[in-house]
C-alpha cells in the first residue's frame, strides 16, 4: 500500500510562488521517479518535474517550467517538493505527485503506478 498526498497549493497572483509538498506513506524504496504533473481542463497530463528515487540523477522539467520550478525531496520526511517561482496563468492546473516503479516511458501518465489527489494551482493577472 503506497499512498500520495500533495497540499500547498492555492491562488496566487502572476509572478508570485507556491511549494507544493507530496508526502508519501508505505513502502517507497524502489520508486524509480517521483514526478509532478499538472492538467488543465481541455489540455492533456504532462509532466513538469521528476526527480529520481535514492537520488540516482539530476532532476527533469519541462522546457515550460525550467529556470522557474525547482523540484527536491526530503527523504527523511519522505516528501517531495515542486518549488514554483515567476508563476504564470498559464500554469493554472491542477498538479498531482506520481510515483513510478518502472522507470519505463517517465513521461507518460501511464506509465505512473500511484497518484495523490491533486491540488489545484490557479494563477492570475
Amino acid at each position: 500500500q503506497v499512498q500520495l498526498v500533495e497540499s500547498g497549493g492555492g491562488s496566487v497572483q502572476a509572478g508570485g510562488s507556491l511549494r507544493l509538498s507530496c508526502t508519501a506513506s508505505g513502502s517507497t524504496y524502489n520508486f524509480y521517479m517521483i514526478a509532478w504533473f499538472r492538467q488543465a481542463p481541455g489540455k492533456e497530463r504532462e509532466r513538469v518535474a521528476g526527480i529520481y528515487g535514492r537520488g540516482a540523477g539530476v532532476p527533469r522539467y519541462s522546457d515550460s517550467v525550467k529556470g522557474r520550478f525547482t523540484v527536491s525531496q526530503d527523504n527523511s520526511k519522505n516528501t517531495v517538493y515542486l518549488q514554483m517561482n515567476s508563476l504564470k496563468t498559464e500554469d493554472t492546473a491542477m498538479y498531482y505527485c506520481a510515483a513510478d516503479l518502472t522507470g519505463f516511458g517517465p513521461l507518460d501518465p501511464s506509465q505512473y503506478e500511484y497518484w495523490g489527489q491533486g491540488t489545484q494551482v490557479t494563477v492570475s493577472s
